[in-house]
């Protein structure tokens, strides 16, 4: 009985494997991050602009579980960074983090 199938080496295989791998997770990456490979990302990502808007009042809601608007020292454990300087982050000094404290924590 003979086999059609021709015989590939396991170095070249396992080579050819790994390429296709590496081109599959590129193309991935690329797809996750809105571009297409090789084409420069138009985002300019500003280390200090900080996340954006809606991910920052949707930790905060999550956050606040008594849903008053503030943030206790309690709701804050949450966010380590909170909590190490919430009487920094506490700038009116009413023993609770507004949203608008929290945003502007967030962005400093």
């Amino acid at each position: 009985m003979t086999s059609a199938f021709h015989s590939i080496p396991n170095f070249e295989f396992r080579s050819v494997a790994l390429l296709a791998a590496l081109t599959v997770g590129a193309a991935l990456v690329a797809h996750a991050q809105g571009t297409a490979p090789g084409t420069p990302s138009t985002q300019s990502a500003s280390p200090q602009s900080g996340p954006p808007s809606q991910e920052v009042g949707a930790a905060f809601i999550r956050a606040d579980a008594n849903k008053d608007g503030k943030l206790s020292r309690q709701e804050a454990v949450r966010f380590p960074a909170v909590e190490q300087r919430f009487d920094q982050i506490d700038t009116n000094k009413d023993s609770q983090v507004s949203r608008e404290e929290f945003e502007i924590a967030l962005k400093s």
